[in-house]
């Protein structure tokens, strides 16, 4: 049994998405909290409360599929998941996926929702989608 933790990683916000053997993503609470550390101490918590086998990050490439400016920060956050999990890694390109993700609210809504973190965890959710679509083509 699998199961895959999304993560649309941000420098305030980490969007999550939960995704198993169904092939389904659906969307978590985004860590929002201040500190640095105590969203590190959250997600462990996600991570064994749903007995999490992988993540899935989406990874900043920009839209002629060249790596974006982002990245390096990125690989720092994946380095550090590795570190403290010693779990898998896949990343996933994650290409305009809030704005996808941002066009599911309508647009008098998304400044006040941005803080809340639906917005990336929604971006999460299309990033795990993505990774089970492709693992799991036939259903």
């Amino acid at each position: 049994m699998s199961n895959y933790l999304g993560i649309d990683w941000g420098e305030r916000r980490w969007g999550l998405s939960f995704g198993d053997e169904l092939a389904v993503a659906t969307p978590l609470p985004a860590l929002i909290e201040k500190e640095e550390s105590q969203r590190w101490t959250a997600l462990a918590d996600v991570v064994l409360k749903r007995k999490i086998n992988a993540f899935i990050v989406g990874y900043p490439y920009n839209i002629d599929g060249t790596e974006g400016f982002k990245i390096k920060e990125v690989d720092a956050f994946i380095k550090l998941l590795t570190d403290r999990f010693c779990l898998p890694v896949h990343r996933i390109d994650e290409t305009l996926t809030s704005y996808e993700a941002e066009l599911a609210t309508p647009k008098s809504k998304r400044r006040a929702q941005r803080p809340s973190g639906i917005v990336d965890s929604r971006a999460a959710t299309i990033i795990l989608q993505d990774y089970l679509d492709q693992i799991h083509p036939l259903l």
